[in-house]
C-alpha cells in the first residue's frame, strides 16, 4: 500500500510538473499582433486628446494596456518607418533612408529571427518594403482592392494556425486618397496646436478614413477574441508616422501613438513616458521570448518598461529626413537627435551653407542650389526645449545659456552618424538615385527648367546598395 501511495504521489508530482512546464513554455512564447495605421497624427485619437475623432477601438485598447507618450519613428515616411520595425535598425543602416527604396540585400529581419524560434511571421495588408528576397514572409495576405485589409484571409489564418505567430496587420488607412463625401464637416475637425490658418481640404476625408480604419481594427480585435488569442498574445497598435509632419523631423511627424496590451503582464490603463523608437520593437520581441538580440541592430528591448520599470532605455534617439525620391523632390537632407528634454536639428543643405556643398559638376550644383532655395527660412541648425515648446516653434540655437546643450547633442548626433555609416559624413551633398521621382524630370508635382531636364546620369548619384 505504501508503495502504491509512493508511486501515486510521484505520478501527481510528475503530472503537476509537466503541466507547470507546459504553462511556462506557453508564457514564454506569446503571439505578437501588431496593427499599424498609416499617416495618422498622434493627437488624432480620443485617448491622445482629440475629442472629435472616432477611435473607440484604439481608446479601448489603451484602457486594457499601456499607452506610450514618447514613442518615435526615426523617419516620418512610410517605407523607412516600416523598415525600422522589421529590422531593428535605423533607415540609413538598413538601407531604406528614402521612401520607396529597398533595404540592403542581405539584411536580416524579424522574419529570420522569429522563424528561427518556431514562429510564423505574417504580413496582412500594406507591404511597401523591398526587396522580396529579404521580406519572404511565412504568409503574405495582400490588401483587397489595393486599399482594404484582407480580413477574411486573416480570419481563416487565425482559425487554423497551429504554432506561435507574429502577425503584422498593416492598414492603408487613413492614408489618402480621401473620400469626396464624408460624414464630417470642417466644423467637426478638432484644431491641433500646430495647425496653421484654415483647415486643409483633406481633413474631413482624413477623419472619414480614420473612422473606417477603426471599423477594421474592431474586426481584427473580434477575431483575436473569438479564436482565443487575447490572453496569450501581445497586441500592439501604432501609426507609422504623423501626416502633419510627413517628410520632415517635426515632432508631429515623428512622435507616434503606441499602445501595448499584454494581459497579466502589462498593467491596464497604464502610461509610459519612456523615450523609445521603432527600432526597439524587434529586440523587445526577441527579449520576451528569450532569443538572442543581435549586436548589429540599433534598438534596445523595452520589456522592463512593459512590466512597469521606469528606468530609461535611451539617453538619445535619432531621426532623419530627405526630400529626395518623393513627389516634390529636392536636395535637402536633415539629421536630428533628442534627449529627454532638448532636440537638436542640422539641415545640411540650408541656404546658410549651400555654397560649401558645391562640387565640380555645375548641373549637380544647380540641383543643390534649388534644394536650398526651396527652404529659405530653414536654418542650418535648430535647438528646441521640448518641455516648454513641444511643437518646435521657438528656435533656441543662438541662446548662449544653451551652448553646452547644443554641443552635447551635436556630438551625439555626429557619433551616431558614424555608427550608421551615414553618406553625409564623406560627401559634400549626395544625390540619391531615384526609384520613382527623379530630380531632373518634369511631373505634375515637380517642375524642372529645360536646361536641367534629363541632365543627370548614373555617375551623378552617390553609390548605394541598389
Amino acid at each position: 500500500m505504501k508503495i502504491n501511495q509512493y508511486y501515486y504521489c510521484f505520478y501527481l508530482i510528475t503530472l503537476f510538473s509537466f503541466f507547470n512546464l507546459q504553462a511556462q513554455d506557453s508564457s514564454t512564447t506569446p503571439n505578437f499582433i501588431f496593427y499599424l495605421a498609416d499617416d495618422q497624427d498622434l493627437l488624432d485619437y480620443g485617448i491622445y486628446g482629440n475629442p472629435k475623432v472616432h477611435t473607440p477601438a484604439v481608446d479601448a485598447l489603451a484602457q486594457e494596456g499601456m499607452r506610450f507618450t514618447n514613442f518615435y519613428t526615426a523617419q516620418a515616411i512610410c517605407a523607412p518607418s516600416r523598415s525600422q520595425i522589421f529590422s531593428g535598425m535605423y533607415p540609413i543602416k538598413n538601407g531604406c533612408m528614402a521612401n520607396h527604396l529597398p533595404v540592403k540585400p542581405k539584411l536580416k529581419t524579424v522574419i529570420d529571427y522569429l522563424e528561427a524560434e518556431g514562429y510564423d511571421v505574417v504580413l496582412a495588408g500594406k507591404g511597401h518594403v523591398k526587396p522580396n528576397s529579404v521580406f519572404q514572409w511565412s504568409k503574405y495576405f495582400k490588401s483587397v482592392d489595393h486599399r482594404y485589409l484582407p480580413l477574411d484571409k486573416l480570419e481563416n489564418y487565425l482559425e487554423n494556425v497551429k504554432k506561435p505567430f507574429c502577425v503584422f496587420v498593416t492598414s492603408d488607412f487613413p492614408h489618402g486618397p480621401y473620400p469626396k463625401t464624408s460624414q464630417y464637416t470642417n466644423e467637426d475637425i478638432f484644431r491641433l496646436p500646430y495647425d496653421k490658418g484654415n483647415f486643409r481640404n483633406f481633413k474631413t476625408g482624413y477623419y472619414q478614413n480614420i473612422f473606417d480604419d477603426n471599423k477594421q481594427l474592431e474586426r481584427v480585435l473580434e477575431m483575436v477574441e473569438t479564436n482565443g488569442f487575447v490572453e496569450n498574445s501581445i497586441f500592439i497598435y501604432a501609426s507609422d508616422h504623423g501626416i502633419s509632419g510627413k517628410w520632415g523631423v517635426a515632432e508631429q511627424g515623428l512622435k507616434v501613438p503606441f499602445i501595448v496590451r499584454w494581459p497579466g503582464r502589462v498593467e491596464p490603463n497604464s502610461v509610459s513616458h519612456s523615450l523609445l523608437s521603432f527600432v526597439d520593437v524587434l529586440p523587445t520581441f526577441l527579449d520576451i521570448i528569450g532569443a538572442e538580440i543581435p549586436s548589429e541592430i540599433d534598438g534596445k528591448s523595452f520589456q522592463t518598461v512593459l512590466k512597469g520599470n521606469q528606468k530609461p532605455i535611451h539617453k538619445y534617439i535619432f531621426s532623419l529626413a530627405t526630400k529626395q525620391n518623393i513627389q516634390q523632390c529636392k536636395v535637402f537632407p536633415t539629421r536630428a537627435v533628442r534627449d529627454e528634454r532638448y532636440k537638436f536639428i542640422r539641415n545640411y543643405n540650408s541656404i546658410e551653407v549651400v555654397h560649401s556643398n558645391y562640387g565640380s559638376n555645375p548641373i549637380v550644383n544647380e540641383f543643390i542650389r534649388i534644394g536650398a532655395a526651396s527652404f529659405p527660412n530653414v536654418p542650418f541648425e535648430e535647438l528646441y526645449d521640448l518641455n516648454v515648446d513641444p511643437y518646435q516653434k521657438q528656435n533656441l540655437i543662438d541662446n548662449p545659456k544653451l551652448s553646452d546643450q547644443k554641443e552635447r547633442l551635436s556630438l551625439a548626433l555626429e557619433d551616431w552618424m558614424v555608427t550608421q555609416n551615414d553618406f553625409l559624413i564623406n560627401s559634400k551633398m549626395p544625390l540619391i538615385k531615384p526609384t520613382l521621382h527623379p530630380l531632373d524630370r518634369n511631373s505634375k508635382w515637380n517642375s524642372v527648367n529645360e536646361d536641367l531636364a534629363g541632365k543627370l546620369d548614373e555617375s551623378d548619384y552617390t553609390p548605394l546598395h541598389y
